[in-house]
């Protein structure tokens, strides 16, 4: 028993003192380097993409509508003849275009001191004055709605002289002009409206036409052959 009990003494003894001992350290060349290996999934990179540009849509804006009231249609009506449209409102005025027979034309101003009316030419883009004083024109509409206003650009005044030894007449104002011997008393000059005249000899039996004359403002005219085509001066003294 005392025999067991040493054996067993001696036993714990050695294992105590191995215990002891210091631990068998494993040489550099033997030791494996171990890289971990992470179990966890990678990461992916997210590369943000750039924002669509946005083109600012314009704003239209809307403005309200207008109603415009045309003013009321007056027109002038050429009947049984043709009419002079004048660049003025009277007969002094220059001659700028004829509204035929049968035709009319669009009433646009009339004049606050005489009987006249503007009208749109036809056939064209400008202006002229026809006279309400004739049988030979004719108002479709009322004209209180047509603007009236003063005409302030005077005419110049025309003459036409006769300088021959004949008595002349200018058609179709039917002006009478005396020979060249009857010019003491101005008998063979007259004031004249811008137009187109014929002058016929009245002092021969058939009154022959002597000529056609174009007249315009600010001119003086002057006659000087007759009927039998004889030609004459006219001195600005007579």
């Amino acid at each position: 028993m005392v025999n067991t009990r040493k054996i067993v003494s001696a036993l714990l003894l050695v294992l105590v003192a191995g215990g002891c001992l210091p631990a068998r350290q494993t040489p550099i060349s033997d030791v494996v380097q171990v890289v971990e290996t992470s179990t966890e999934e990678p990461t992916a990179t997210v590369t943000s993409a750039p924002l669509p540009t946005t083109t600012p849509v314009p704003v239209t804006e809307v403005l309200p509508t207008l109603t415009f009231t045309p003013a009321p249609s007056v027109r002038i009506l050429a009947v049984n003849g043709n009419l002079y449209i004048r660049r003025g409102p009277g007969t002094a005025y220059n001659t700028v275009g004829y509204l035929m027979n049968s035709v009319s034309a669009d009433v646009i101003g009339q004049d606050m001191l005489s009987k006249w009316v503007q009208v749109i030419i036809p056939d064209s883009e400008q202006s002229g004055w026809i006279s309400l004083q004739t049988p030979y024109s004719h108002i479709d509409g009322d004209l209180s709605d047509v603007p009236a206003f003063t005409f302030t650009e005077w005419a110049e005044a025309s003459y036409v002289k006769n300088c021959t030894e004949h008595d002349l007449l200018i058609m179709p104002n039917e002006i009478y002009l005396y020979s060249l011997w009857t010019n003491s008393t101005y008998k063979n000059q007259s004031q004249i409206d811008p137009g187109r005249y014929e002058i016929f000899d009245v002092s021969l039996p058939d009154e022959p036409l002597v000529d056609v004359l174009d007249i315009r403002e600010g001119q003086m005219i002057y006659l000087t052959k007759n009927g039998l085509e004889e030609e004459h001066n006219c001195p600005e003294n007579n």
